[in-house]
């Protein structure tokens, strides 16, 4: 029978598109703080917001009946002309307030500039009472206890305290970033987790939630065209990241993950880092567009738009961009960065070398090793540990030895590719990238077993946020039998007090950097060993000799003996080429000698 259904219930399916989790509704609530013209909006929560939650600020505040209003459904105040394509504020959906109140406990307390008294209203599971005086400062504040009590099976869909306490915090930063007139704050069980000063420079406010790392390494973007605005900050293609949660993306002041954007992106970074890149460039762009050319009530938590003309849009975001990344070529970033942690199913490239690890196992069935200096072998394992010794003594052939499948180093050229001489071909290898393959073998091979370590004498200070620094925590004893001795040093920092031997020269700041992006991919319950091959071959980059590190022949050498003990060193873990070979007959063809 056709029936219409009672407005609690519908309150509630409501919310399951509006309300995922504590931190879509601390979204709608600091929205609205935001459209009722706050400067300063407060926020503390308990439990990462499960328990409760609150957003205090000092707008312009509601009267009772106002208030009583505010909960019902499609309430709004943001629609004066009734034009759907005339939205001027942030928080419009009609359905924010009454759906939190259908699935927990509210509680609203409020006063206008000109009332002599404030007024508060309390709503239980989408049951309304009536608002009564209260004392109360000119502003908002609305306060959330026991989310989804209404709803319990809903709980189970919620992640861990940490998980959730973070991803309010992203919200935080992202409607900080747009904002940076207003002043914020975000607090946990009396705890400060951030606190951003109101300013007048939005470059000041970015740096401020990317960090202050990143004013050395961004170009400022300002363009106007026919209308459209388009002004923030591009990241170096340098400066890189292993995820895209740096990407800050705004429309009309509402922060958007919108495909065409993201694409746009893409493009314009397209030939800019490195083929096959794993890499997302950090930037904060903000886009004005006229209302009637974009639709921002696209979905319920209006993170999507739609344009009405695309290709406009998307041609103004990559003209702009590589226009500002042309006019300043030359600068590279201030922070090394090799590149974020790769992603080991990368398969760019086409090309396969021609030696298979059958030959390699065929050529071990003959001949050893080849005799090599003991201490350059050991420097190997070393990314940074390559010096120049211009008395080191140079290995070649005897004459009643064979020469080896890949070879005798002969010379380095550009500091990154080595030439060798094979006994029928000449071979070029990229040192990064062989190195890489290797490292990333020896950590697989101590899979099971906590690897040899390396104890620093000063440890490592890490600056992160509070929340980055609870998710290395958290995994603490996990990355122990990985080698790595990490722990909180204060709030925001982490300390490294000992790592795999393997990576005693990589960039440590970069891999922790790294691996924070990559735990905040990860579910609460994946285990590190269930993602092992991931994480090595992510930290195997940062762990091997650098592209432009200038190698004795002995130390190429000893890389070429250890590329033959690995039946994978092939392609790199990203499943390009190590090396490549110019067989001697298809040279002499190429000079007409056959």
């Amino acid at each position: 029978m056709l029936r219409l259904l009672p407005p609690t219930l519908v309150n509630q399916i409501a919310a399951g598109e509006v309300v995922e989790r504590p931190a879509s509704a601390v979204k709608e609530l600091i929205e609205n703080a935001i459209d009722a013209g706050a400067n300063r909006i407060d926020i503390r929560i308990e439990k990462g917001g499960k328990s409760y939650f609150s957003v205090s600020d000092n707008g312009k505040g509601m009267t009772a009946d106002e208030l009583s209003l505010a909960v019902e459904r499609h309430a709004t105040s943001k629609l004066p002309d009734d034009d759907l394509m005339n939205i001027n504020f942030l928080g419009f959906r009609g359905e924010a307030l009454p759906s939190i109140a259908s699935v927990a406990k509210m509680k609203i307390t409020s006063r206008t500039k000109d009332a002599d008294t404030g007024w508060c209203i309390n709503i239980t599971g989408g049951k309304k009472e009536e608002p009564v005086p209260a004392p109360a400062t000119q502003g908002t504040i609305v306060e959330v206890h026991d989310l989804f009590y209404a709803t319990p099976a809903r709980l189970k869909f919620l992640k861990s305290e940490q998980s959730e306490q973070l991803a309010i915090r992203e919200v935080v930063d992202k409607l900080a970033m747009a904002y940076p007139d207003i002043s914020f704050s975000l607090e946990n069980e009396n705890k400060k987790l951030v606190t951003y000063p109101a300013t007048e420079n939005l470059f000041d406010r970015v740096a401020m939630v990317i960090g202050h790392e990143f004013k050395d390494n961004a170009l400022p973007v300002q363009t106007e065209y026919e209308g459209i605005k388009l002004a923030g900050f591009v990241g170096l293609p340098t400066y890189i990241r292993a995820t895209s949660a740096e990407q800050y993306l705004y429309v009309n002041g509402r922060s958007v993950k919108d495909k065409l954007l993201l694409g746009a992106i893409r493009g314009a970074y397209q030939g800019l880092m490195g083929h096959g890149s794993d890499g997302h460039p950090v930037l904060a762009l903000f886009l004005s567009v006229p209302n009637d050319q974009v639709d921002v009530n696209v979905s319920p938590a209006k993170t999507e738009v739609r344009f009405a003309d695309s290709g406009r849009i998307r041609g103004l975001l990559v003209a702009s961009i590589r226009n500002t990344l042309a006019e300043h070529g030359q600068k590279t970033a201030t922070t090394l960065n090799i590149g974020p942690l790769g992603n080991s199913q990368d398969t760019t490239s086409s090309y396969h070398p021609q030696r298979t690890s059958s030959s390699f196992k065929s050529y071990h069935s003959i001949y050893p090793a080849y005799p090599t200096n003991q201490s350059e072998q050991e420097s190997l394992s070393l990314s940074d540990s390559y010096s120049v010794k211009t008395d080191a003594p140079v290995l070649q052939p005897q004459p009643e030895q064979k020469i080896p499948p890949m070879g005798f180093a002969k010379a380095q050229i550009h500091k990154t590719y080595i030439v060798s001489q094979a006994e029928d071909a000449i071979l070029i290898v990229d040192q990064h990238a062989a190195h890489e393959r290797l490292t990333y073998e020896k950590m697989m091979q101590n899979m099971g077993e906590k690897p040899q370590t390396q104890l620093l004498l000063v440890p490592e200070i890490i600056d992160l946020k509070p929340e980055e620094v609870s998710l290395i925590v958290a995994r603490a004893n996990e990355l122990s039998k990985m080698g790595w001795l990490i722990d909180a040093f204060g709030t925001d920092c982490v300390a490294v007090r000992e790592l795999p031997a393997l990576m005693d020269k990589a960039d440590i700041k970069q891999i922790i950097r790294d691996l924070v992006d990559t735990l905040k991919t990860f579910d609460d319950t994946v285990l590190l060993k269930d993602k092992m091959k991931d994480i090595c071959a992510r930290m195997a980059c940062h762990g091997s000799v650098r592209a432009g590190r200038t190698l004795t022949i002995d130390e190429m050498n000893a890389l070429l003996r250890q590329m033959e003990q690995c039946g994978t060193s092939g392609q790199c873990i990203h499943g390009r080429p190590t090396y490549i070979t110019l067989k001697l007959n298809d040279i002499e063809k190429m000079f007409g000698r056959k």
